[in-house]
């Protein structure tokens, strides 16, 4: 019945990839997905409250998500996740997430409790019965990681958060023995992860062993001896045999990275292991593009590989600068180069516009020039002869859309000088061996670019024969116009014989004249004259008043009698 009812709610269309990998398994990062959700959700202050709440609206979207719905609006209907859900190969690990969040949502209220057990004492064993409820379902999260779907580490990881929760349950019901146990259990399965595991994984298991530290001694001292668990009596609870083949994956997944690649018969060594990974995530990245279902998804598609690439870059830079890692970061750049060209291609083939088709090519063309001169592909003849081909290509493909903006315009010459051109240069490049897309995109230019001429020779003739009889109005036009006016142009108007000639307008029309300026003395004010007493008025005053009483008598009768003898 449970089989029959997966079935129903499994879509009738299972993808290839599904299909084809029914045995991949499923790799659970139990550690490191309750640290996220916990330090994202509250936890980070000690709100179990939110966090709870979290874990809620994370199971019913799981549900929904991978179509196990307990029941309608109306109806409820347990159903759990079992080992059939696990082998159904459409499904996803997303599926252990959902025992996983059961347990930490009764785990999350029992803290709540736990912290509101300090003034009520009833709320502690309503705590207890939630501890109960998270190692029930976190003990359904182990029995599910046993399947043969899950690898070794989630195995290891399940195992070691059943051992933490029972742990935690014990240590309030005070049974402190096997509290000790089940804690030293979950602290040694750590302690083997970690050590198993790159230095910048190793964070998340490290706190949480310290965490388990207190707690340990607190039971040791309630004890009264030290216990603890040694190996041997962990290999007969089956949990280092899932320890050795975790050890064994781990090596053939480090086996698998990327330590030297191929670059244009050039060896580049990689020791980063951040690049490693990189480049372990590109070996699939070809099929990826092509599986997607239109140019915007690959668009994206390079866009967030664009992304890690720049990390990448950034973190080749920060290492010790020796040859080799000269050499690892030339051919990083030339993967940026060689995909932002690709990214151009998607992105012509949406444009509409041949302007904007011509500034990418431009762009192009500046990055193969770019991936040309990096030092090591220098020497390289024939991968410099393959880059000047594709250029060739690019430069035929630009004067195609180059042609198109002119023939937008009514450039007929520009546009018939560019298809021209770019029917020789396309011509010449698909006698060389090119990447498919430019092969596509050369093979469109030969084909279109003699009708392309035809027309715009048949618009240049149109365009004549449309523009005779302006000719004639502008005609009529030049002869009204005088001939003094026009002496640059040469027009025979036969006017010129008459009797009354266009030559000059008469009479003139009439023009401002600057008026002449008037200037006022103003210098006279600041003149000073020389003092002149005998030759003034004066002068002639000042001797008669020297003379005193007398001397004026004297004058005025004399004066009088001067002009009675005259």
């Amino acid at each position: 019945m449970v089989l029959e009812e997966i079935n129903e709610n499994i879509p009738d269309e299972t993808p290839k990839e599904a299909k084809k990998d029914v045995t991949k398994p499923f790799t659970l990062e139990l550690i490191n997905v309750i640290r996220n959700v916990q330090q994202q959700h509250g936890l980070r202050h000690g709100d179990f409250q939110r966090y709870r709440g979290y874990c809620t609206r994370r199971i019913s979207r799981l549900r929904k998500v991978l179509k196990i719905p307990q029941g309608d609006r109306r109806h409820y209907k347990k159903r759990p996740v079992t080992d059939e859900h696990v082998s159904n190969p459409v499904l996803d690990e997303r599926l252990l997430h959902i025992p996983l969040m059961l347990a930490e949502r009764s785990w999350a209220y029992a803290m709540q409790l736990r912290q509101e057990s300090n003034t009520e004492q009833r709320k502690k064993f309503h705590m207890i019965r939630k501890l109960r409820k998270a190692c029930f379902y976190a003990s359904q999260l182990e029995e599910l990681c046993k399947s043969d779907r899950c690898d070794a580490r989630s195995k290891l990881e399940a195992q070691a958060y059943v051992a933490w929760i029972q742990g935690n349950l014990y240590f309030e019901l005070q049974v402190w023995s096997t509290a000790a146990e089940n804690l030293k259990k979950a602290q040694l399965v750590y302690e083997k992860l970690a050590s198993a595991l790159p230095e910048e994984h190793q964070v998340p298991y490290r706190q949480r062993i310290d965490e388990l530290t207190p707690s340990l001694r607190y039971c040791a001292y309630n004890v009264g001896e030290q216990q603890g668990i040694n190996l041997p009596e962990l290999r007969t609870l089956g949990i280092l045999d899932n320890f050795d083949k975790f050890l064994l994956q781990s090596t053939e997944k480090t086996a698998t990275i990327l330590h030297e690649v191929d670059w244009y018969d050039i060896k580049v060594p990689v020791r980063i292991e951040k690049v490693q990974l990189f480049l372990q995530t590109l070996t699939g990245f070809d099929s990826s593009l092509l599986k997607a279902d239109s140019d915007a998804k690959r668009i994206e598609i390079l866009e967030n590989m664009f992304i890690d690439l720049r990390d990448v870059i950034a973190a080749t830079r920060e290492a010790p600068e020796d040859k080799d890692v000269q050499l690892l970061l030339a051919y990083l750049i030339s993967i940026r180069i060689e995909r932002t060209i690709q990214r151009n291609m998607y992105l012509i083939k949406q444009s509409r516009k041949p302007q904007d088709i011509v500034r990418l090519l431009d762009i192009t063309n500046q990055q193969l020039n770019e991936l040309a001169q990096l030092e090591p592909l220098q020497n390289k003849q024939d991968v410099q002869a393959n880059f000047s081909q594709q250029l060739l290509a690019l430069r035929a493909i630009r004067c195609f859309y180059l042609g198109k903006s002119h023939f937008a315009l009514h450039r007929w010459v520009e546009a018939m000088s560019c298809y021209e051109r770019s029917l020789s240069y396309a011509q010449e490049a698909s006698q060389n061996k090119l990447p498919s897309d430019l092969s596509e995109m050369v093979a469109t230019v030969i084909e279109e670019v003699p009708s392309e001429i035809v027309y715009v020779q048949a618009q240049s003739i149109m365009e004549e024969e449309q523009s005779e009889p302006t000719a004639l109005q502008s005609k009529s036009k030049i002869n009204k116009v005088p001939l003094i006016e026009r002496l640059d142009e040469f027009h025979e108007n036969p006017q010129y014989l008459t009797k009354n000639p266009n030559i000059v307008t008469m009479p003139p029309a009439m023009e401002p004249v600057p008026a002449k300026p008037l200037f006022y003395d103003l210098a006279l004010n600041f003149v000073h004259f020389p003092a002149l007493p005998e030759k003034t008025d004066e002068g002639s005053a000042g001797k008669h008043k020297g003379t005193g009483i007398s001397g004026f008598v004297k004058g005025f009768w004399g004066g009088w009698g001067g002009s009675g003898k005259k």
